[in-house]
C-alpha cells in the first residue's frame, strides 16, 4: 500500500509540473520552448541555435553565474553569429589558455538587471535615439532603433540586431542576436 501511495504521489507531482509548464507563455528559440520558470542556462541548453554559446559559457566557467539569481539581461548570439567570426576563432577561444578573453567576450553580452524590449526602446527614445548599456564586463553597448529593430553597437563599431526579444527567464531575460559583440 505504501508503494502504491508513493507511486501515485510521484505521478501526481509529475502531472502537476507538466501542467504548470504547459500553462506558461513560452517563446520558441532554436526549436525548443523557453520556459519563464527556468533559468537562463536551463533554457539555453535546449536551443539548437545556441550550442556554441552554451559550449563557450561552459568553457568560461560561467554556468553557475548564469544559473544564479540575477536578474540578468543576456544578448545571446546564435550559432550563425559565431560562424561569422574568422575561421578558428571559436576553437581558439574555448581553449583553457583563452579563458580570460572568452570570459571578457561573453560577459560583454550580459547586462545586470532585467531590461525588456519595451524598457530598452523607451530608453532609446528618452535619450534622443540612443541608449548606453553598461555590460557586466565593464564596457558599453549602444542600442538604437533601425526601423522596427533594436540594433546594438559594440566597442569596436560592430553591430548586431535583436532577432528574438523578450525570452523571459526566472533570472532575467534573453534577447537573441545575430552577431557576436566585441568588447
Amino acid at each position: 500500500m505504501k508503494t502504491f501511495k508513493l507511486i501515485f504521489s510521484m505521478i501526481t507531482l509529475l502531472a502537476v509540473s507538466q501542467v504548470s509548464f504547459a500553462q506558461e507563455k513560452t517563446v520558441t528559440v532554436g526549436g525548443a520552448p523557453m520556459y519563464p520558470s527556468k533559468n537562463i542556462i536551463e533554457n539555453a541548453v535546449n536551443s539548437k541555435d545556441h550550442t556554441t554559446l552554451v559550449a563557450a559559457v561552459k568553457a568560461a566557467g560561467l554556468v553557475e553565474t548564469l544559473s544564479g539569481a540575477g536578474p540578468f539581461t543576456v544578448f545571446a548570439p546564435t550559432n550563425k553569429a559565431f560562424d561569422k567570426l574568422p575561421k578558428g576563432t571559436v576553437e581558439t577561444l574555448v581553449k583553457p589558455e583563452s579563458k580570460d578573453m572568452l570570459t571578457s567576450i561573453l560577459t560583454y553580452h550580459v547586462v545586470a538587471g532585467k531590461v525588456g524590449a519595451a524598457d530598452l526602446m523607451k530608453m532609446i527614445k528618452d535619450n534622443g535615439g540612443k541608449a548606453t548599456l553598461k555590460t557586466v564586463a565593464g564596457g558599453d553597448l549602444t542600442a538604437m532603433m533601425k526601423g522596427k529593430n533594436v540594433v546594438l553597437t559594440d566597442a569596436k563599431g560592430g553591430t548586431s540586431t535583436v532577432t528574438i526579444a523578450d525570452v523571459n527567464q526566472s533570472n532575467g531575460v534573453i534577447h537573441v542576436i545575430d552577431t557576436v559583440l566585441m568588447p
